[in-house]
C-alpha cells in the first residue's frame, strides 16, 4: 500500500466540500475513499498507534454505511 498522493488527498476535500455545499455524490462512497487513504497513512505509519485507531474508526464507520445488497 503506497501512502496518498497530495492530489488524491485534495480530490477527496474537494468532493467532500461538494457533497457538503451542494449533495453532490454518495456519501457512503466518501466516507469509503476517506478510510481507504486513511488506512494508506496508517499502513506508512506502521508505529502511528493514533492513526491505525483512526483508520479502524473510520472503516468500522464505512461499513455502516454501505448498503447490503
Amino acid at each position: 500500500m503506497s501512502r496518498p498522493s497530495i492530489s488524491e488527498i485534495s480530490s477527496l476535500l474537494a468532493d467532500l466540500v461538494d457533497h457538503r455545499k451542494f449533495g453532490v455524490g454518495d456519501y457512503a462512497d466518501l466516507m469509503c475513499r476517506k478510510t481507504d487513504l486513511l488506512e494508506r497513512i496508517a499502513a506508512d505509519r506502521p508505529d502511528d498507534r493514533e492513526t491505525a485507531d483512526v483508520a479502524a474508526l473510520a472503516r468500522a464507520r464505512a461499513d455502516v454505511l454501505k448498503p447490503t445488497d
